[in-house]
């Protein structure tokens, strides 16, 4: 319970935060004349809608497992953190196209607009925002081991990113002259690739974890020493490990002399979970077979 309410109060922190920033963008950047402000403002909505989205799914990826689900709702957030990923790769792609048009329309020689000093103090306010947010929201996500809030910090940090490119452009523009007013475009064009490049890292892992991709390997001979650390393991072998949310699955098959009591080979394997949930979190789920030594 005290882990939804941290994580909900962090993320409409973040959502209030992203309302008034795109409101303060989409007027700067319409008053401003800057297609990189706009594209910077499309971000700031996108980030406000994967707030909702994440508000709704970390409430039921936080519910206990159930009869329906026995392994828990892990996975809701899993399924948010695609949806922050589709999300961020649409608006990326929109503002790249919007940007390159531009562009075009430029080398055939159309005068574009200059940016106005309001599309500059805009850029300059989100990147301050944005990575406050970003650190705030980071540190709670790492905390209660959410994907979904981790992703959505990134989410932040994209954004302050994408201001970056556009105070660069916009600033640019001011500093040089008419001439230069390309920049603006030029700097919305960077700004998409950069959010691409986000979304498509957010992409693989949640789709990986919903498909059941295996844990790294570095992280699986880790679990494989542990295993080991047990004098009377021997051959440990089929292990099996997947993400399911915020926590992890593990499942191993291991050799016990086949002389040994049960309630000795059971103690054994008691303390190899034991020493993995201290590693990787009380939550995690092993299951280890014990299988008599050939």
């Amino acid at each position: 319970m005290e882990r939804e309410k941290e994580l909900t109060v962090v993320t409409l922190v973040g959502s209030i935060g992203n309302l008034v920033l795109l409101a303060f963008k989409f007027v700067a950047g319409i008053l401003g004349h800057s297609a990189a402000m706009v594209a910077d403002a499309t971000h700031s909505l996108s980030d406000f809608v994967t707030d909702v989205i994440v508000l709704v799914f970390v409430r039921i990826g936080s519910k206990p497992q159930d009869a329906s689900h026995d392994y828990g709702h892990g996975k809701f957030e899993t399924l948010a953190t695609l949806f922050v990923a589709l999300g961020l790769a649409l608006a990326a792609v929109g503002i790249i196209a919007s940007g390159a048009l531009k562009f075009i329309h430029w080398l055939q020689g159309e005068t574009l607009e200059m940016p106005g000093k309001l599309a500059l103090w805009a850029a300059l306010l989100s990147i301050v925002v944005k990575e406050i947010l970003f650190r705030y929201t980071l540190r709670a996500g790492k905390k209660h081991n959410s994907p979904a809030v981790v992703a959505n910090a990134w989410h932040h940090r994209s954004d302050a990113l994408s201001s970056i490119g556009a105070a660069i452009g916009i600033g640019g523009a001011l500093l040089l002259g008419e001439k230069w007013a390309v920049l603006d475009p030029l700097a919305s064009i960077l700004v998409g690739a950069m959010l691409f490049r986000v979304s498509w890292d957010l992409l693989k892992a949640s789709t990986g974890e919903l498909t059941d991709s295996s844990l790294p390997e570095e992280t699986e001979k880790e679990i494989e020493e542990i295993i080991c650390s047990q004098e009377q393991i021997q051959e440990p072998h089929n292990l099996r490990t997947r993400r399911i949310g915020n926590r992890i699955a593990i499942e191993a098959h291991v050799r016990l002399d086949g002389n040994m009591p049960l309630h000795e080979a059971h103690e054994v394997v008691s303390r190899i979970e034991h020493k993995i949930r201290e590693r990787f979190g009380p939550n995690t789920l092993v299951t280890i077979h014990m299988e008599p030594k050939k």
